[in-house]
């Protein structure tokens, strides 16, 4: 995760949000919804690129499903420094909350896909962007699904002073930081019950772009799950804006207990996996406003999505 630069204007990362339609296909009947993305994309030269994102497909009948991908791209310039257009392909992990066909009930089914894109992208003079989308998604057998989007982005540090030796090296010590959160939990269900949750997080910089969190969380009560346990993570993060803003996407595993009536405390029940995108603004050299989106992964079809909010110290 190394910023490049080169003779030509700064190459910078970039942050999208975006919004649209999506379609479905290969299914009894072809259903459309809406769609959103999210996406981090940082250059890898003038040509090639690397994005993460995460995308939304909606609700159709039987499927709520949205997912990450990994994408490495190819792009061009149509007209210089206005107007360039890129191609990209990766892997594309989805979540599916849908229907089987034994019964009424839901379940979280899970997979791995591909996707390929092209991108429209309008630069301005300033740090802002345009960009129009449009995904094609491949599941092997299950939903497939076109999506076209449209949205704005942000190239972070475009023009940023250079560092001093000092800021340099006190920016590259590791630093501890514990966040107490608030926030509320989802169930990926097709009712979407919701709860309160709470979340004390400690986290460790391990080296410039790898930070490793311990943290307790609490879910709350959907009335379909009453679960809380500890969660341990890995991130590949960075800063930008001279280490005020800082992004990172963690992955790791959660050990919880569920209470909910009638939920099984067997052993394959009590280890799920976590994938959690955070953000955070450093307010001063000791206090930070932190934000966090956790996908809890389970192997009993109680899946969630913890978004919450905190206040974190440095130290």
């Amino acid at each position: 995760m190394i910023l490049l630069i080169s003779a030509a204007p700064a190459i910078a990362d970039e942050l999208y949000g975006m919004g649209g339609m999506m379609r479905s296909r290969n299914l009894d009947a072809d259903d459309s919804s809406y769609s959103w993305q999210l996406e981090y994309r940082q250059p890898l030269g003038e040509h090639l690129a690397v994005s993460l994102s995460y995308l939304n497909e909606g609700h159709v009948p039987a499927h709520h499903r949205d997912g990450n991908a990994l994408q490495l791209w190819a792009t061009g310039e149509l007209i210089a420094r206005r107007l360039s257009l890129s191609a990209g392909f990766g892997p594309y992990y989805y979540f599916d909350t849908t229907l089987p066909a034994a019964n009424g009930s839901y379940t979280n089914h899970h997979g791995l896909g591909g996707i390929a894109s092209l991108a429209l992208i309008i630069e301005t003079e300033t740090p802002w962007l345009f960009q129009l989308r449009t995904n094609w998604v491949n599941t092997f057998g299950q939903m497939d699904t076109v999506s076209a989007l449209a949205g704005i982005g942000y190239r972070l540090d475009v023009s940023g002073p250079p560092k001093s030796d000092h800021d340099q090296a006190e920016s590259d010590v590791a630093e501890n930081e514990i966040t107490l959160f608030a926030g509320r939990t989802i169930t990926n269900s097709f009712e979407s019950e919701h709860s309160t949750s709470l979340c004390l997080e400690y986290r460790r910089g391990l080296l410039k772009y790898l930070d490793w969190t311990a943290s307790w969380i609490y879910e709350g009560d959907t009335r379909l799950i009453r679960r809380d346990g500890v969660a341990s993570q890995f991130w590949a993060v960075k800063d930008f804006k001279q280490d005020r803003i800082a992004l990172g996407f963690g992955v790791g595993t959660y050990f919880s207990i569920d209470r909910q009536a009638g939920s099984s405390l067997n052993g394959d029940r009590l280890v799920s996996m976590i994938a959690t995108m955070t953000g955070s603004y450093r307010l001063d050299p000791s206090w930070s406003l932190r934000t966090s989106w956790n996908r809890i992964v389970t192997n009993y079809d109680r899946d969630t999505d913890v978004i919450m909010g905190g206040v974190g110290y440095r130290f």
